[in-house]
């Protein structure tokens, strides 16, 4: 098995073997495998001290900021205060200055009291507690040997960590499921307690040992849980469920939360009351040494346990699902199951969960239930859209702010403080808003801070330029007479949504102060005379404004061949255009709009209403240009209907940027390959679904480019990558796609 060791930043340390209740589903005494039996009760002096040191080594030579370790059993707190005591104070000893240690016990509670949590207050460690849910539920399985109740001593414990002076330890419940407990009743009585969080697992079964099905139902489990889901929906979602919580992160692109749902690697190893070290505990439902790896605490490391071809094998992610659930749709939620419940004795853990139906069957419910809450309006209504792209502008403008306010110093403060003051103005908030949703305002921001993340310099003169321009140019837009300096080069300063003034001479740096005039502007760059600019809207002596083209039944926009930062299409912009060749533009996009618009009306209404700014290039723009939304690249070559098709092509790959951008669409892109019907090779999904994406609508211009969508699409709709945002995307492409066969369809009916 190939890759990096991934380390363990999750450590099980059993600090006593033995248990108070005979909990009839226990892995460890009920299961396969019986090591317990000869293990010492309780860890030993020696034991604990190399687990510290162990665990220091481990956390010092991966970098590791912080380290988990959660005192278990058997019953941990069998082990007594002293012994829990030395525990602690030797590993936060061996922890000081190495990493941030996060101490948890989990228990079954019927031993706690305040002695106890006196002492996990001293040292912060978190109290997990096993319940599962009300008395009739709970002693189905939690009870004495002689049959007695847990239920009363479980629920006295609870109380004690909702007490204030100990709310701050406590971690939450953990309920393992049994279907034959009413599950809305488990539910209301474990939120009744307000724990911070709730845990739901599955009972431990294999392929061999399968769990209980009552009636031989097909999906009991997750009948079980919906049932808890649609209860927990139906109370407002009173407290965390991880379990649930896992789902719809999911869903939604993010990552599991939970070993026992996803495929992110497992990083835990289990330390035994005699410094044995074995993988996951739960493997002792399988067979016996499942969890054995021939290691201990003494000899060996925890890389070395970090190499065994068992911990590997849960390190893989997708590769280490069996081939059916690589192929199914749900495998980046449910990760293929626990690990130990794939195992069957005739090839091991090769296999779907033995509750492979189940866990279907609650991640497909849970969307159902789910998906147009989850579902970001930023997909499908482009008004959204434009307004998650103009936050998102804001949201890297005020990270740029963090970055260059102490490298920039007074100039860069100067101008953001006037951004701010403008902001909470009437008519000058309504124009910064303007020209900050300018698509090169967002190419500048981004552009920056992508050179500021990669360690890449920047001139922070031009930073502070752009700012103060930026600042400019609102106030100008909004004819507030109130000066703001700008720095220049070259004797030239660029302000965006309005042109370029030339304030001095060539070669000369300096600084304009810029204030709005009856009609125009006036700008004075240093003992300079004072300039008069009569007009935004026309070339003259010292001005060179932003023209536009459209009009006559076309989208009037923006001809911005001026903008410093317009170099976002992968091609070179053009430099300034003669007035013959504005007019050539002009013409060349009437032409283009007309034939666009009476292929597809619909769509050209959403790029009317999405488009500012025209750029002209030398040259078609690339499929990997950068961020422009608002923005097309236009070469103006070639016939009208090429230049349709160009401005067809470009708007999709931005559309779809822009939504990439502000929502998941996919995830694990890479993970799978999928057949593409225009490319010999196997794709990415990202690439087929913006191949996709693009043909629909171009094939509205050339119908040859629709040959192969639908069997494409078919392919994206299957895809385990898709979130609930992207399934949304793919039904939207969908009905383009149909609508496009049917009109095709009728015009061939019509010509016969």
């Amino acid at each position: 098995m190939t890759g990096p060791l991934v380390p363990f930043r999750e450590i099980v340390l059993k600090v006593h073997s033995r248990c108070d209740l005979a909990c009839d589903h226990c892995y460890v005494y009920e299961h396969a495998d019986q090591s317990w039996r000869t293990r010492p009760k309780t860890i030993s002096d020696e034991a604990i001290s190399w687990t510290a040191r162990r665990l220091a080594e481990h956390a010092e030579k991966h970098g590791l900021p912080s380290i988990s370790v959660i005192l278990h059993g058997g019953e941990p707190l069998l082990a007594g205060p002293a012994r829990l005591r030395r525990v602690c104070e030797e590993l936060g000893s061996a922890l000081d200055g190495v990493a941030e240690l996060d101490l948890r016990i989990h228990t079954n509670g019927v031993q706690l009291g305040p002695r106890y949590l006196d002492l996990f207050d001293e040292f912060g460690v978190k109290v997990g507690i096993s319940l599962d849910g009300d008395r009739v539920a709970n002693d189905r399985h939690r009870r004495y040997a002689d049959g007695r109740t847990s239920h009363p001593q479980v629920l006295k414990a609870v109380d004690l960590l909702r007490q204030e002076r100990y709310r701050h330890l406590n971690l939450g419940l953990l309920c393992t499921v049994d279907v034959r407990n009413d599950p809305v009743a488990v539910f209301d009585a474990l939120a009744e307690l307000e724990p911070p969080l709730v845990d739901f697992l599955l009972p431990h079964a294999t392929w061999d040992d399968p769990p209980l099905r009552p009636d031989r139902a097909a999906t009991p489990y997750a009948d079980w849980l919906l049932a808890v889901f649609d209860r927990w929906q139906e109370r407002g979602r009173p407290i965390p469920v991880r379990f649930f919580s896992s789902i719809l992160s999911s869903l939604t692109g993010g990552p599991s939360l939970t070993e026992s749902l996803g495929l992110a690697p497992t990083d835990l190893v289990v330390v035994e009351t005699d410094g044995k070290l074995e993988q996951v505990d739960s493997l002792k439902s399988a067979y016996e040494g499942a969890a054995a790896t021939g290691f201990d605490v003494f000899t060996h490391s925890f890389d070395d346990v970090a190499a065994h071809p068992g911990v590997r094998a849960r390190q893989l992610g997708l590769a280490g699902v069996s081939e059916e659930c690589r192929g199914c749709p749900v495998v980046r939620s449910c990760g293929g199951g626990l690990y130990t419940h794939r195992y069957r004795s005739a090839n091991d853990f090769d296999n779907p969960s033995v509750y492979c139906a189940d866990l279907a069957a609650l991640v497909r419910g849970v969307e159902d239930r789910t998906a147009q809450a989850l579902g970001s309006p930023a997909v499908s209504d482009p008004a959204a859209l434009d307004a998650e792209q103009r936050e998102l502008t804001r949201t890297f403008l005020a990270r740029l702010n963090a970055e260059l306010a102490e490298p920039a110093g007074e100039p860069w403060a100067s101008a953001w403080a006037s951004l701010v003051e403008l902001e909470a103005s009437g008519a000058g908030a309504a124009e910064l808003e303007r020209v900050l949703a300018h698509p090169y305002t967002a190419s500048w921001v981004r552009g920056t801070l992508a050179d500021l993340y990669a360690g890449r310099g920047v001139e922070v003169s031009a930073e502070v330029a752009r700012l103060s321009a930026s600042v400019a140019a609102a106030a100008l837009r909004a004819g507030l007479d109130a000066p703001v300096p700008v720095p220049f080069t070259d004797g030239r300063l660029h302000l965006p949504t309005l042109g370029t003034l030339r304030a001095a001479g060539p070669g000369e740096r300096g600084e304009a102060l810029l204030r709005a005039l009856p009609g125009g502007c006036a700008a004075r760059s240093g003992d300079a005379p004072e300039r008069r600019v009569e007009r935004f809207d026309a070339d003259g002596a010292h001005w060179e404004a932003v023209r536009t083209v459209g009009g006559g039944g076309a989208p009037l926009l923006a001809l911005d061949d001026l903008d410093p930062y317009r170099d976002c299409f992968g091609t070179a912009p053009a430099p300034r255009l003669a007035e013959d060749d504005v007019q050539r533009h002009a013409r060349r996009f009437a032409e283009a709009w007309k034939l666009l618009h009476e292929a597809a009306p619909s769509l050209g209404a959403v790029m009317a209403r999405s488009l500012a700014v025209l750029t002209p290039v030398l040259g078609p723009p690339a499929d990997d240009a950068g961020p422009a939304h608002g923005a097309l690249g236009i070469d103006g070559t070639g016939e009208a209907r090429d230049v349709a098709l160009g401005l067809l092509r470009g708007f999709r790959r931005a559309a779809l940027r822009a939504r990439e951008d502000v929502v998941d669409l996919y995830a694990l892109d890479g993970a799978w390959e999928h057949r593409s019907p225009w490319r010999a090779e196997k794709v990415p999904f990202s690439v087929l679904l913006a191949e996709t994406f693009e043909r629909t609508a171009t094939g509205l211009l050339d119908p040859r480019l629709m040959r192969g969508v639908p069997e494409a699409l078919e392919t994206l709709e299957s895809a385990a990558e898709l979130t609930v945002d992207g399934k949304q995307l793919l039904l939207a492409l969908r009905k383009e796609a149909d609508g496009q066969v049917a009109t095709a369809s009728a015009g061939k009916s019509a010509a016969r």
